[in-house]
């Protein structure tokens, strides 16, 4: 059954990185996008709890309005659970590791409680070292825990095809999980598990999720966050006791 996995995993991703080609790169790694808040709050709720979303097209929610990105479905899920978090979607289309260290400091200014970070596919797309796309996510992570020491990180992590025997490729493959166990980060190991690949979820380029696309990423992220939502608002209930 793991195997079969794999290699369902694996097709979607070969079929994705064949769609990026087709798409061609300077359109993929054009820049734009603006941060998007929605607060939630559940009657008699407590304290606002933060999350902040930094990433770059598959978060943005390229293509389709601000509010049908997976972050903004998230927000939507934490409601209905009861879980009084305000999300912050800070990701723009064509983002990189470099461009986020870059936007970061803007979104540094109020307390974070979860940090969702999806940014180095594009690195990858321009040839970027992969010890220099890590390192960059690094500090990305570590700038955000100096100004909140007890916050969260969940990492959404990307895959590039393993078709061919290349050192780049396996060495990508590595850096999310590396970075989860280094940093006591949360880890989606793959945000496009069940849409790459599959026409039905992206739009006409073959790269971006379009709107049904984009529920299944929420699910996949929500699988993992909901857990970690949990624990935080359970933390600051018994801090306020």
């Amino acid at each position: 059954m793991r195997n079969r996995l794999e290699a369902d995993a694996t097709a979607e991703v070969e079929n994705w990185t064949l769609s990026v080609k087709r798409f061609g790169v300077r359109t993929c790694l054009a820049v734009f996008g603006v941060a998007l808040v929605l607060s939630v709050q559940p009657a008699h709720a407590s304290p606002t709890k933060t999350i902040l979303v930094l990433g770059d097209s598959l978060s943005q929610g390229f293509g389709l309005p601000p509010s049908e990105a997976y972050p903004i479905l998230l927000a939507k899920k934490l409601r209905a659970a009861g879980l009084n978090f305000q999300v912050t979607n800070a990701s723009a289309a064509g983002g990189t590791t470099e461009g986020g260290l870059e936007r970061l400091p803007a979104h540094l200014k109020r307390k974070i409680d979860i940090f969702i970070v999806e940014l180095g596919i594009n690195d990858a797309f321009r040839g970027v070292p992969v010890d220099q796309i890590q390192k960059n996510l690094q500090q990305i992570i570590d700038k955000v825990k100096a100004r909140n020491p007890s916050l969260r990180v969940l990492i959404a992590g990307m895959q590039l095809p393993n078709y061919a025997a290349d050192d780049y490729v396996s060495a990508f493959s590595k850096i999310f999980a590396d970075l989860a166990e280094r940093n006591k980060a949360a880890l989606v190991p793959y945000l496009l598990q069940g849409v790459a690949g599959d026409p039905s979820m992206n739009l006409s380029d073959g790269i971006h999720p379009n709107a049904a696309g984009q529920k299944v990423l929420a699910e996949t992220v929500w699988y993992v966050l909901e857990p970690v939502a949990r624990e935080v608002a359970s933390r600051e209930k018994l801090e306020s006791h």
